[in-house]
């Protein structure tokens, strides 16, 4: 049993262990080698061990759910997640939901979750398949593709019609185009450092982020604008429109840089994360022929189970985000160790969701696992937990149920490769290393 968290203690001063290299060493494992160096660390050091990581400095990386539990059950005033997640602000804004702490976390957090609530997404479900449908008519027949790029382009497409607003036409596509150039910084982890924010002598990266960023804003606030003053947010169903019609408990409104943070957050989170949980979906259950048959067989007599539990699985043995992140407000004992204030603590959601003792056979794909059964809340994450669990979760589970029947009913997929796709570490996120390539052997 993991000893619970508490104000007071015997508890031994000090980390737990771990390694002692120098930290470009712990850092370069951590991006490049995720997986196998988390699972060294595991095996080395046991559940809760230390890692050194720039940024961050000290991590305390957690694996036992009974000390996530108490993690969880804080509701901000002995640990920050915004803090933690400061690296996240050149792109996402301050005023993110992601990178607050304290009341101003609650305030936005009240304002942005209405829109996402389940009897809204019915809403979208016919926009969300098809566009589904007209992406799959352009994956080429019989030729290997990258599914996750594919998925790229089909979740961005959703993010612009459904939390945008935005219809087809040019405007769109300048907007996508915008984003597309805006966002790449966030696939590069280095880029991200508060010290790489800043040109380098004749290289000019960060001033050309800045611009392009400053570019997008500009479109983002011409779009509000007018949808302001055309006086029809009422009538649209997009969730920039409630956005721009929330307000708080003393009647406030979101300003127009409260509401960019938010789209920008809802944009990065919600499209990024979906494409790759999607693309592990179907690399998983393609290579399980068993598992894939049954998923068939249960859509066929117009049952969600067995879709469930196979999505529940997939984010269970790849999940896209494998660690979250508290910085701790005070000295807290954890598993035996006194903690000092200003340390990052980090629930490990890629171990836990690997526990033998949790999971029997962690490595295998079996959806079966979840038939019948909903995951334990702090044993399985993959949506965070506690007041900083992800806001747009509905709605990402609500577009995987609706994009994979869609894509099975139009296509017979066959993956390239033999074997599962590698995990690779792209920023803050896992994605397939080969970008799950496949080919559509055969259309219904």
């Amino acid at each position: 049993m993991a000893m619970p968290l508490a104000a007071q203690s015997a508890a031994q001063p000090g980390l737990p262990p771990g390694p002692k290299w120098p930290m470009l060493i712990q850092a370069g494992l951590w991006e490049a080698r995720f997986p196998e160096f988390n699972g060294w660390l595991n095996r080395r050091y046991g559940n809760l061990f230390t890692v050194k990581l720039p940024f961050s400095g000290s991590v305390v990386s957690v694996v036992e759910p009974d000390i996530i539990r108490t993690l969880f059950a804080d509701r901000g005033e002995r640990t920050h997640a915004g803090e933690a997640n400061r690296i996240l602000e050149p792109i996402m804004g301050r005023n993110s939901v992601l990178l607050l702490d304290g009341p101003e976390h609650t305030r936005q957090r009240k304002l942005v979750h209405p829109p996402f609530h389940g009897e809204r997404m019915a809403a979208y479900g016919q926009v969300i398949a098809e566009l589904t449908a007209q992406e799959v008519e352009r994956w080429p027949n019989g030729e290997a593709f990258s599914l996750h790029q594919r998925m790229q382009s089909l979740t961005l497409e959703i993010i612009l019609r459904v939390v945008f607003g935005l219809d087809d036409g040019e405007r769109l596509e300048h907007i996508k185009t915008l984003i597309h150039r805006a966002v790449s910084i966030g696939n590069n982890p280095l880029a991200l450092l508060p010290a790489a924010r800043r040109d380098f002598g004749p290289f000019k990266a960060w001033t050309d982020f800045v611009r392009r960023r400053t570019e997008l804003d500009e479109a983002l606030f011409a779009e509000m604008r007018e949808r302001r003053d055309a006086g029809n947010l009422e009538d649209r169903e997009d969730i920039l429109s409630m956005l721009m019609l929330a307000r708080d408990e003393d009647g406030e409104a979101m300003t127009e840089v409260e509401l960019r943070d938010e789209l920008m957050t809802l944009l990065l989170a919600g499209h990024e994360t979906t494409a790759s949980s999607l693309s592990w979906f179907f690399d998983l259950a393609l290579h399980n022929p068993a598992e894939m048959a049954s998923l068939k067989q249960d859509l066929a007599t117009g049952s969600r189970e067995y879709l469930d539990a196979a999505i529940t699985e997939t984010m269970r043995i790849r999940p896209v985000v494998p660690v979250v992140a508290r910085r701790l407000q005070q000295p807290m004992e954890i598993g035996g160790y006194q903690i000092p204030a200003g340390m990052t603590v980090a629930p490990n959601i890629f171990l836990t969701h690997r526990r033998a003792d949790i999971y029997p056979e962690p490595e295998r794909f079996r959806p079966e696992r979840f038939v019948g059964t909903k995951p334990d809340t702090f044993s399985w994450l993959p949506f965070g937990g506690g007041i900083r669990r992800c806001v747009g979760a509905a709605f990402a589970w609500f577009e995987m149920e609706t994009v994979i029947p869609e894509v099975l009913s139009r296509v017979n997929l066959e993956p390239v490769s033999t074997r599962p796709e590698s995990i690779k570490r792209r920023a803050v996120t896992l994605i397939p290393a080969g970008g799950a390539a496949m080919r559509v052997a055969s259309r219904n």
